[in-house]
């Protein structure tokens, strides 16, 4: 099977999930604080860049996805692992809207199958 063939297939066979974990981490980003036009580019999972990357231990072709800001630089990313675990991070890099002792990194998204868990990566804000 062709790389691109693969690709597709693993983009389609991870679509629902993927929409579903970008809903998510956008639901964490909304309960911080957040609206969405503080964000700017939303993680959405079409509009990632994919490729597939083989895993070291198992040898198996993973799906990653990047995604970018207009001037590309990456601001997050999404991994489905051939065990049917998951791992996303979408950057927020803004003080948190609220509680002022910290600072939003940004929001990771991890789990397997349908289990989706979500939380922001909170840094002490320098004063």
């Amino acid at each position: 099977m062709s790389v691109q063939v693969l690709l597709s297939y693993q983009f389609e066979q991870h679509k629902l999930l993927g929409t579903q974990i970008c809903q998510e981490i956008l639901k964490t980003i909304i309960k911080i604080g957040f609206s969405e036009s503080e964000i700017g580019m939303l993680p959405e999972f079409e509009k990632a860049e994919f490729t597939l990357i083989k895993d070291p231990y198992t040898a198996d072709e993973n799906l990653v996805g990047y995604w970018y800001d207009q001037h590309k630089q990456r601001v997050g990313n999404i991994q489905f692992l051939s065990d049917g675990s998951f791992y996303a991070e979408y950057d927020i890099v803004k003080p948190h809207p609220t509680k002022k002792q910290w600072f939003v990194e940004a929001v990771s998204a991890w789990g397997k199958g349908g289990h989706i868990k979500t939380e922001p990566k909170l840094l002490p804000a320098l004063h």
